[in-house]
């Protein structure tokens, strides 16, 4: 790991900088790369704050990456924050910055949090563009609102549009219901099934960090029983379970039937967004309708114990289950909306194609692992689907 300790650096010699094609004017702000304990102590307060953001995650996710924790400050006081990760290209040719849901606000709320989102591309293209050489790779996360801003003001100061998610939409639910207004919200089916899930006798738990075990024993048995192949980042979940800054830390919630665990999850609870990471269940939960369950007991618990606006379900992976289920569950107060592309840009035409060229070297082994895997998958399990289990994710 390269970590640059307190390095302040400024974007620009003016109070502001105007956004080149933006259309916005960008707050001149000062830069900091510090440690990955200080960049997750302070980033618990972000309102955008993610769990691909964390330095506990990204440096076991990607232990060969160099991470570079940058906090934005606005006269001296912290505004925003992008975990920058330096990806060194084959044959040394040179390095890619990838930031990825980034860069985070610390305040989505405050007037002018445009102009310091603006200000933040400003000091990174000036850092990793124009002084390092170096192509910056940016994936801002979905919007909830129908025109993902910030992809667009990316685009407007020249980004180029880059890899796109195979199966890029999210599933958003609304938390800030009452339990009526919710229910009024879930599609008829999902409600009906819903209604089920209450009759057969199932409990919900909220467990604590130490009862992580059994999740695990039942996500174990979960991915053996169906045979796939784990591409997720589930091996971050110990890193995870065990940070020290309780509000970054996954909760744990289970589903019982007469004693017996039959489902579970961890939730991401932090900033306005709380996202399902994990979910695991065994064969007895499709009967239950136990997903139903889970899921509404979470939606609730989220709504009264986090100051959270919406509840990302994540995606698909075009699985018409769970494309079935998450949308039933968005209803009619939630939103679905695409992840943008990845938006590049780089200050040399060089450093440009180089990176460019890594992404869709990248791009095309992934692709053909896909089709590996669904091939082998095919073979191994011919009659069952991943997402047949409402739960799954």
């Amino acid at each position: 790991m390269s970590v640059i300790a307190d390095r302040v650096a400024h974007a620009g010699d003016t109070s502001v900088v105007t956004a080149r094609g933006s259309g916005v004017t960008a707050a001149r702000l000062e830069t900091r790369i510090v440690g990955g304990s200080e960049w997750d102590y302070t980033i618990a307060g972000f309102d955008a704050v993610c769990q691909e953001q964390m330095h506990a995650f990204a440096v076991t996710r990607w232990p060969t990456v160099a991470q570079e924790p940058m906090l934005f400050l606005q006269h001296g006081e912290v505004v925003g924050g992008a975990l920058v990760m330096v990806q060194k290209l084959p044959l040394g040719l040179g390095k890619i910055a990838v930031a990825k849901w980034a860069p985070m606000l610390k305040d989505s709320s405050r007037p002018d949090a445009d102009a310091i989102h603006a200000g933040m591309i400003e000091a990174m293209i000036a850092d990793y563009a124009d002084t390092r050489g170096q192509m910056l790779s940016v994936l801002p996360r979905a919007s909830i609102t129908e025109t993902n801003h910030d992809y667009e003001r990316l685009v407007a100061r020249g980004f180029k549009r880059g890899s796109v998610l195979g199966f890029p939409n999210r599933y958003i639910v609304n938390l800030r219901l009452s339990d009526e207004e919710q229910r009024k919200s879930f599609q008829q089916t999902w409600r009906r099934q819903l209604n089920k899930s209450e009759k057969a006798g199932l409990s919900f738990e909220h467990a604590p960090p130490e009862a992580v075990g059994d999740f695990e024993a039942l996500y174990n048995a979960m991915t053996d029983r169906k045979q796939f192949t784990d591409h997720s980042a589930y091996e971050t979940v110990p890193a995870l379970m065990n940070i020290d800054v309780p509000a970054l830390r996954p909760e744990v919630f289970y589903v019982r039937h007469e004693g017996e665990l039959v489902g579970g999850a961890l939730i991401f609870k932090a900033g306005d967004r709380a996202v399902y990471l994990y979910g695991a269940t065994n064969d007895k939960a499709l009967p239950l309708r136990a997903g139903y369950f889970m899921h509404w007991h979470i939606i609730r618990w989220l709504r009264d114990n986090t100051t959270a606006t919406w509840y990302d379900l994540g995606g698909t992976d075009g699985f018409q289950g769970l494309h079935q289920f998450k949308k039933g569950m968005v209803g009619d107060a939630g939103v679905i909306q695409p992840v943008p592309p990845v938006a590049n840009y780089a200050s040399k035409p060089l450093a440009y194609l180089l990176g460019a060229g890594a992404f869709w070297g990248r791009d095309t082994y992934y692709a053909l692992r896909r089709k590996i895997d669904g091939w082998r998958n095919s073979k191994t399990l011919p009659t069952q689907k991943r997402g047949s289990d409402e739960s799954d994710q």
